[in-house]
């Protein structure tokens, strides 16, 4: 793949095109991106927990017709 030698030559490329003060603030967005996304994460995964730990709340109009029975006799 890339040696060393490789390596440093793109990296001074690099410095020589963007600059020191402009990588620093790339390198500052490119931090603070990746704390935001895991800290995205993190609040989307504890919502999901709590909501499965709880059980869903029913409804009165459902919770009356699951205690009516569910074949209706007809009288003659």
């Amino acid at each position: 793949m890339f040696g060393p030698t490789e390596l440093i030559i793109i990296a001074v490329i690099v410095l020589l095109l963007f600059g020191t003060s402009k990588l620093k603030n790339m390198g500052s967005d490119l931090g603070s991106a990746i704390k935001g996304f895991k800290s995205a994460v993190t609040e989307d995964k504890k919502p999901a927990e709590l909501e499965a730990d709880e059980p869903a709340p029913v409804p009165e109009a459902e919770a009356a017709k699951a205690e009516e029975p569910a074949v209706k006799k007809e009288e003659s």
